[in-house]
């Protein structure tokens, strides 16, 4: 068995799209994989095929049903908010303890490969006293963070990476997914990113087709769970 905590440096910026690849790859390696999105913002009850959740599911073969959606994503809320925010709004908060409880239970059963989606970027806050990285440190999994290619990517990947340093927190690979219409070039955000962290793998992804995310990027990462 082998657990990954799948980060981002912010927002929408393709951690479901990541997990998404590495599930196909792996179910292609005829190896056992779970997903969880614990926490999600911005979810439409109405929609919930299209939803981060939907899309781990679709990717596992499973239905989009409303139990496979509260099995794999506990915490889910409408407002497309900060976690603590859109809790707020609905009168509820997050239960950190029953969180990092929740997520020990999975790596503790899961018998294969299984993959943790975190909720927006590293520091986003959960309730009022603690963040992703907080439920990162407790879990002390192994990270992969994504990032992608806009401009300003590179202070915000180097700034995450110093901060999960801070908690001795292990990164297995940085994924660069590739942003939309960026004016910067994939590789050279890649080679700068690499060239300021030499000991780690950073792994170019680029723009693929949404529905099927397939590229030899996520066996490199597969090769590590």
């Amino acid at each position: 068995m082998t657990a990954v905590f799948i980060t981002s440096t912010g927002t929408d910026i393709g951690k479901t799209f990541v997990a998404r690849g590495l599930i196909h790859c792996l179910r292609g390696q005829n190896r056992a994989v779970e997903a969880l999105k614990p926490v999600v913002s911005g979810f439409d009850e109405n929609a919930i095929a299209g939803s981060d959740p939907g899309l781990l599911l679709a990717a596992l073969g499973r239905p989009a049903t409303r139990e496979n959606i509260t099995r794999i994503s506990p915490w889910r809320f409408a407002a497309p908010l900060s976690p603590h925010i859109a809790a707020r709004r609905e009168g509820r908060a997050i239960d950190f303890s029953a969180l990092v409880a929740f997520s020990r239970r999975a790596v503790e059963t899961s018998a294969g490969s299984l993959l943790i989606e975190g909720a927006g970027g590293i520091m986003t806050p959960l309730d009022e006293r603690h963040t992703v990285l907080d439920w990162m440190t407790e879990l002390r999994l192994p990270l992969i963070l994504v990032t992608g290619s806009y401009l300003g990517t590179i202070s915000h990947t180097l700034t995450a990476l110093d901060a999960l340093a801070r908690r001795a927190l292990k990164v297995t690979a940085v994924a660069v997914n590739e942003t939309a219409d960026s004016a910067v070039p994939l590789d050279e955000t890649t080679d700068t990113i690499a060239q300021f962290a030499p000991t780690l793998d950073v792994i170019a992804i680029p723009r693929l087709p949404a529905a099927r995310p397939d590229h030899p990027a996520f066996a490199r990462i597969a090769d590590k769970l």
